[in-house]
């Protein structure tokens, strides 16, 4: 990914940076050390502004569809894969969904969503953030706001971590790739074990 990007991008680095920073996962986290590595691509670096501006326009670029889309989803009559797929995201996110329903006011609930985004870790993000934006009653510009709110303070907690460890982007580069497919690695090892889990109660019970 990270090759076809600086073969194919050397002269619009920016749009390479962007199009990072919508892979779901990926996004700023990964995107603003990426636009800022100089071993990648040498005189046609961007500065860490023009870096975390780019990758910050491409991480919102998705957020209304996403929201629009799980809201879609959320509020279509119920069906088998309807269910199937609700039931899986809340269980996935269920905690969040817990204290986002205890918050009484709106404001609450905006600043619970933009702190959830603005965490710069695989399992938080602005996906994660607008997915559990779609399947709560905020209305959808109240949650492309918080999220946007707590991508701006994602972005810079990553442009700051770039800055103290300004000789040693590629380094960061590598740790955040790292720490991502990890975590990818860790939930398909999970998905695997919990798939042979209830395969096996099923087989018991019968």
């Amino acid at each position: 990914m990270l090759d076809f990007l600086s073969d194919n991008f050397s002269n619009c680095v920016f749009i390479a940076v962007m199009l990072l920073a919508m892979i779901p996962t990926l996004e700023s986290k990964v995107a603003i050390p990426f636009g800022m590595a100089t071993q990648i691509w040498g005189e046609k670096t961007l500065t860490p502004i023009l870096s975390t501006v780019s990758a910050f326009i491409g991480c919102m670029i998705p957020v209304l569809f996403v929201i629009a889309v799980s809201r879609f989803v959320k509020n279509k009559t119920s069906g088998f894969i309807h269910d199937k797929f609700v039931s899986k995201i809340q269980n996935r996110f269920r905690s969040k969904f817990e204290k986002l329903n205890k918050k009484d006011k709106t404001l609450k609930k905006c600043l619970l969503l933009a702190t959830f985004v603005a965490i710069p870790l695989p399992l938080t993000g602005v996906y994660a953030g607008s997915l559990i934006a779609g399947f709560t009653d905020l209305k959808i510009w109240q949650a492309f706001l918080s999220v946007l709110v707590g991508e701006v303070f994602s972005c810079l907690a990553v442009l700051l971590l770039c800055l103290f460890f300004e000789n040693s982007i590629f380094y960061v580069l590598i740790i955040s790739l790292i720490f991502v497919g990890v975590y990818l690695l860790l939930n398909f090892v999970l998905m695997l074990i919990r798939r042979f889990v209830i395969k096996s109660n099923k087989n018991n019970l019968s």
